[in-house]
């Protein structure tokens, strides 16, 4: 079963994104910002995920900070920034993403990105970004 590592600060969308994953078969964790999904990846108790969904606007520590660490951390699994802001796509940082999504009332979009990002030889992977969702 692939795992993934939603990190989302809205409980409202961390219930809803973590329960269509989970009905879609992925076994997810969530953390609610920064500091606490960099905990989660660090923890030496902890499995490393296969692919990590990063929400950008958050308390302590947002999401371009944690991806930052996550990029010199050598960790080698696809990253989603899944945002409400379309601002953020030409950031230095968010372009090292494999993939950015906006956020919306629909998930098919960020679904089908999963979905196609856990199935793409890690060899093979270009950044998946999706002009249609700007």
């Amino acid at each position: 079963m692939k795992k993934i590592l939603l990190v989302e600060d809205d409980r409202h969308l961390q219930f809803l994104i973590r329960e269509e994953l989970m009905d879609d078969g992925y076994e997810v964790a969530v953390a609610s910002d920064g500091k606490e999904a960099l905990a989660l990846l660090f923890a030496e108790v902890n499995e490393e995920p296969d692919l990590i969904i990063l929400d950008i606007r958050m308390p302590r520590m947002d999401g371009l900070d944690a991806f930052g660490h996550i990029i010199k951390s050598k960790i080698d699994k696809p990253v989603i920034i899944h945002s409400a802001y379309a601002s953020y796509k030409d950031n230095p940082i968010v372009m090292a993403a494999d993939a950015y999504v906006l956020k919306s009332h629909d998930l098919t979009r960020l679904k089908d990105t999963i979905s196609e990002l856990l199935t793409v030889p890690a060899a093979k992977m270009e950044p998946a970004f999706q002009a249609a969702a700007w």
